[in-house]
């Protein structure tokens, strides 16, 4: 077993782990690390615990110090480097006409290094740009693109839900969404009503996705032939999450509607559906997919 914390360096970003070394270290401080990237300051959001050894990702680097108040001050410092570097940035990309926005801007903790942040429809020829702001800060200048769920989560929004976005409030990694989750959940295939800010599916579509997996292995669905307490019927609604079904009797001449419970009914046949359709709105919608 190994002693570990968990250290976050955004507000919600991924959690890295490293070795206390020894070291007093709980869980709000404010600790210096080294990275792949140099020497990082960031915040422990996961306190001393222990952990079997083969579920570590090597190298385990140590933490070098709780951080002291010369540490705090260069943070500070460095965040109000940051919105300058932007400002200075943003006029760089207008001047050589460049089509990208500047999402952040980004100092690592020794100041060896600043990372560039952008979004763009396309590549970008941005040799001209680094030249320029390498010769401004003398140090080694790094422009990343980035996507658009990175971009939403960097500068947050209000969803449908009318909440911050999870992604810039909570979620510290994006795990796949696809639009194969939205169809079993029995969810509108517009995409306004589907995907978030970022233009891509909505990360709350995989919260749920688990449960409806396993709701649908013993659900029958819309078109499905069942027999019910009072014959055979079709399948007309269904609401998944209550069990219950809303099912046309075949030798009723009405036409009425009754209501079942999933476990009051017996598949019969299956609907085949329009595959082909099916296909062809599934390829429509991909875009949403990242």
């Amino acid at each position: 077993m190994v002693s570990i914390i968990g250290v976050r360096f955004k507000k919600v970003g991924k959690v890295y782990h490293f070795a206390p070394d020894g070291l007093d270290i709980k869980k709000g401080d404010t600790v210096v690390v080294e990275t792949s990237r140099g020497i990082e300051i960031g915040e422990v959001v996961v306190g001393i615990h222990e952990i079997d050894e083969k579920n570590i990702k090597k190298p385990l680097r140590n933490v070098i110090r709780v951080a002291n108040e010369e540490d705090l001050r260069i943070l500070e410092e460095n965040k109000k480097k940051e919105a300058e570097a932007f400002e200075l940035c943003c006029e760089k990309i207008k001047k050589h006409n460049l089509d990208m926005k500047l999402v952040e801007v980004e100092y690592t903790f020794d100041n060896s290094k600043i990372l560039f942040y952008f979004t763009a429809d396309g590549r970008i020829d941005f040799r001209e740009l680094v030249k320029e702001l390498a010769n401004v800060y003398r140090t080694r200048i790094e422009l990343r693109q980035i996507g658009a769920r990175d971009e939403s989560k960097t500068l947050g929004s209000i969803g449908i839900c009318g909440r911050g976005l999870c992604c810039s409030q909570f979620l510290g990694e994006f795990e796949p969404v696809s639009i194969k989750m939205a169809k079993e959940q029995g969810l509108s295939l517009n995409p306004t009503k589907i995907s978030g800010s970022c233009g891509r599916l909505m990360c709350c579509l995989k919260y749920e996705q688990e449960m409806y997996e396993e709701l649908l292995k013993v659900t029958p669905r819309a078109g499905c032939v069942v027999d019910t307490p009072d014959g055979r019927g079709t399948v007309e609604y269904v609401n998944i999450l209550k069990g219950q079904l809303k099912v046309r009797i075949d030798e009723d001449h009405d036409k009425a509607y009754k209501d079942y419970s999933v476990n009051d009914v017996k598949i019969i046949k299956k609907p085949h559906g329009d595959a082909a359709s099916e296909k062809k709105d599934e390829e429509m919608l991909k875009k949403l997919e990242d």
